[in-house]
């Protein structure tokens, strides 16, 4: 199998059957991430196999197909599949990461290291200020800032970040060729400038209950943090938690007045173990990063294989020894062994005093 593309432009006449099979993968299965990419690796990486493979996708007509690839096209989006080099390495690790993304602006700023900031749309001006100074400071210290683009405190966020210099990624519950809320599409450009507007979902989806929670865990997916500034008992934001949780990246709350509806979240979270939030020192510190302007350095992902990343994804679920991999992936355990290798010389797994392989953290 050749080596993909970093992304796919669907304005490039060369990459049209590429773009057109990830676009059938894309509208069959977005709201079945996790069907699509376990039938990709069934089926060699191949978007067009997996799609046929999978049940109850929908099917690829030519005239949807021709139509989102257009769609497409004029929001100046590309595309970048799970099989990409430039795909981001920590959704690669999440337990459903998207099969393909729908990318507007800078498609590295979904790897570099970030710090998600959700919280109520109903923001009161006690939320909105702590968000100016939380996230203006978490991007001057280098952090991306990553949000969903809502109204209150996303916006917020990504209005603090652009304003501080730095860069923030806003994920959509919609197609790329749509904005959501409408009202956003300036700061969504101005965000593409720097940032990135990204999506999972394929052109002319529109915003859908369902789409929030699957949109949800993108936003913690990419980042080393949450921090929920604002949110009611019963908020999305605290959809995004449980993603957090179960990806394994910490949790900040700001805490705020007990009587307060909109701090009813944090405060909650804050009783159940979540940290604290009272500057962004608190979260520079647990990620060990120094404030200031010098943006904080990570080694950008190397181009990692499929087999390397089937690998990393069984063990971002827990260290495993060879065989444990090898039956997990259903291998013979020689058969990964070169995959193991170049792991471990990139410093991506480590091998514990037992033998079992874990990722570096």
């Amino acid at each position: 199998m050749p080596a993909p593309p970093l992304v796919l432009d669907p304005r490039d006449p060369a990459a049209a059957a590429a773009v057109a099979d990830w676009l059938a993968l894309q509208r069959g299965l977005a709201l079945a991430p996790q069907v699509a990419v376990d039938a990709l690796r069934r089926w060699g990486w191949d978007p067009r196999a997996a799609l046929a493979a999978a049940p109850d996708a929908a099917p690829a007509d030519a005239e949807p197909l021709a139509r989102a690839h257009a769609l497409l096209a004029r929001a100046g989006a590309v595309l970048v599949p799970y099989v990409s080099p430039a795909y981001p390495w920590r959704l690669a690790q999440i337990p459903d990461p998207a099969p393909v993304l729908a990318v507007i602006g800078d498609v590295s700023a979904l790897s570099a290291p970030a710090v998600a900031v959700v919280g109520s749309r109903a923001a009161t001006s006690y939320g909105r200020r702590v968000t100016r100074r939380l996230a203006g400071d978490l991007a001057r210290a280098g952090l991306v800032i990553v949000s969903g683009l809502a109204h209150g405190i996303d916006a917020e966020a990504h209005r603090a970040a652009l304003d501080a210099g730095g860069r923030t990624v806003a994920v959509q519950a919609c197609g790329p060729d749509r904005v959501y809320p409408a009202a956003h599409r300036r700061l969504a450009r101005q965000i593409a400038e720097t940032g990135a507007v990204v999506t999972e979902l394929p052109p002319g989806a529109r915003p859908q209950r369902a789409h929030f929670p699957l949109r949800n865990r993108l936003i913690s997916g990419l980042s080393r943090a949450l921090l929920v500034v604002e949110a009611r008992d019963r908020s999305g934001s605290l959809i995004t938690v449980r993603h957090a949780l179960d990806q394994g990246i910490d949790v900040f709350a700001v805490p705020g007045p007990v009587d307060a509806p909109t701090s009813a979240g944090p405060n909650r979270l804050l009783r159940d173990g979540a940290l604290p939030a009272l500057g962004a020192e608190d979260v520079l510190d647990v990620l060990a990063l120094a404030p200031g302007p010098a943006a904080p350095r990570e080694e950008p992902p190397s181009a990692v294989s499929p087999a390397a990343r089937a690998l990393l994804e069984v063990l971002a679920r827990g260290p495993a020894s060879r065989d444990e991999l090898a039956r997990a992936l259903g291998h013979a355990p020689g058969a990964i062994a070169p995959a193991v290798l170049d792991l471990e010389l990139e410093g991506r797994i480590a091998r514990d005093r037992d033998g079992r392989l874990r990722i570096v953290t």
